[in-house]
C-alpha cells in the first residue's frame, strides 16, 4: 500500500513516515501542495495524508483538484483546522475522513487502517451474492443455475430470461413475458 504524507511541518512529517512505514507501507512526502499534485500525477497512493495549511497550493485545493482528476485512493485531512466549517467544507470537497491536530497516534493509524480496509473492499469490479455476479464496469450481471433455463425463452421465477443472463435492460418477468428485452 503506497501512502503520500502531504505536510509542510517536516518534524511531524517525519513522525508520519516513520510510524506509517513500521505498519509496512510503503511512504512518501511532499512538503506543498504542487509537489503532492505533481507526485499524484506520477504514481497511484492509496492513501494521501493531507494537512490543510500548505505554502503554495492549500490543501482543500490540493483536495478539489485530485477529485476533479478522478484520483481514486482515499484522503485524509489532518490539519489544525479544526472548525466545523473547515471539517464540512473538507468532507464536502471529497476527504474520506478529517481529523483535527493535536491528534491521537493509535487514533490516527486505526483511521488509515480503514481507509485502506475499506479503499481494498471495492478494488474488484465484481461483486459475487450467492449465484449472482454483477459486474460494476461492463453494467452487467449473470446468474448460474442448478437446472436448465426454460426452452420457451420466457423468464421463470427464476428469472433467467432464457439464457441465464439478465441486466438492467431487460427487466424480468414482466417486459420478458410481453416478448420484450427493452
Amino acid at each position: 500500500m503506497r501512502v503520500l504524507i502531504v505536510e509542510d511541518d517536516n518534524a511531524l512529517a517525519d513522525g508520519l513516515i516513520r510510524t506509517l512505514r513500521q505498519s509496512g507501507y510503503a511512504v512518501d512526502h511532499a512538503e506543498s501542495g504542487e509537489l503532492a499534485l505533481r507526485a499524484c500525477a506520477e504514481e497511484h497512493y492509496d492513501l494521501v495524508v493531507l494537512d490543510v495549511s500548505l505554502p503554495g497550493i492549500d490543501g482543500f485545493e490540493v483536495l478539489r483538484q485530485l477529485r476533479r482528476d478522478n484520483h481514486s485512493g482515499s484522503i485524509l485531512i489532518l490539519t489544525a483546522h479544526d472548525a466545523e466549517v473547515d471539517r464540512v467544507r473538507g468532507l464536502d470537497l471529497g476527504a474520506d475522513d478529517y481529523v483535527a491536530k493535536p491528534f491521537s497516534l493509535p487514533e490516527l493509524e486505526a483511521r488509515v487502517r480503514a481507509l485502506i480496509r475499506r479503499s481494498q473492499a471495492v478494488k474488484s469490479p465484481k461483486l459475487r451474492f450467492g449465484r449472482l455476479s454483477v459486474d460494476t464496469v461492463a453494467r452487467a450481471s449473470v446468474r448460474t443455475f442448478s437446472t436448465s433455463p426454460p426452452a420457451s425463452g420466457r423468464c421463470s421465477n427464476t428469472c433467467s430470461c432464457g439464457s441465464g443472463r439478465w441486466s438492467a435492460r431487460s427487466i424480468c418477468c414482466r417486459r420478458c413475458a410481453a416478448g420484450t428485452t427493452r
